[in-house]
């Protein structure tokens, strides 16, 4: 199916111009990617020293709640120092009809809501793949099969939407997640086992 320009007139995918999405594609990936690995790491490094599946599940709606407003407050204030900046040039240039064109200008908070919302979405993952899971190692394993499948599922989307390399995304994903729950997992262990 064939991409639609502003007047909803069908235009071909080699006249489509993808770079139009980077910004909204790339904070809404970065989002739930963030939530997921975040999340799942937060996890990862109390199951490492807590057999409780209260600990990691209290762990990571901590980390949902907490990156959640982290990325909203972040978005948020990024957002709107590119609007003022954006306004301040506008004024300079003497634009007339700022009003008028805002549609055109960024939102931050519609940037910030979708940033907390694809968070959320990504932090979710890991805490149903943990919820119900009594035994220890198999909660961890799932967890990580959980993240596993979700990153690929998120790389696959990036790439779709962006018409880059498929394969290329998910190993750049996959790999950035699992080394954040490798080493989350191990330095915690390590500090877990210490007499500190």
């Amino acid at each position: 199916m064939a991409a639609q320009n502003d007047f909803n007139i069908p235009i071909s995918d080699e006249d489509f111009d993808y770079s139009q999405r980077g910004q909204w594609l790339r904070a809404a990936v970065l989002g739930a990617t963030d939530g997921l690995v975040s999340v799942a790491s937060l996890m990862m490094g109390v199951g490492a020293v807590k057999h409780e599946v209260k600990a990691m599940i209290l762990t990571g709606f901590a980390g949902l709640v907490a990156g959640a407003c982290s990325m909203a407050i972040g978005e948020f204030v990024s957002v709107s120092s590119q609007l003022d900046i954006e306004i301040s040039h506008m004024k300079r240039i003497g634009a007339t009809n700022i009003e008028s064109e805002s549609e055109q200008l960024p939102n931050p908070m519609r940037a910030a809501a979708a940033s907390a919302l694809a968070f959320i979405f990504g932090a979710i993952v890991p805490l149903l793949a943990a919820a119900f899971i009594v035994n220890h190692k198999v909660r961890l394993a799932v967890v990580v099969a959980a993240v596993t499948i979700a990153l690929a599922v998120f790389g696959w989307i990036g790439a779709f939407l962006g018409r880059t390399h498929v394969v290329k995304s998910c190993v750049r994903v996959l790999v950035g997640g699992w080394m954040a729950m490798a080493i989350t997992f191990g330095l915690t262990m390590l500090i877990g086992s210490s007499r500190l």
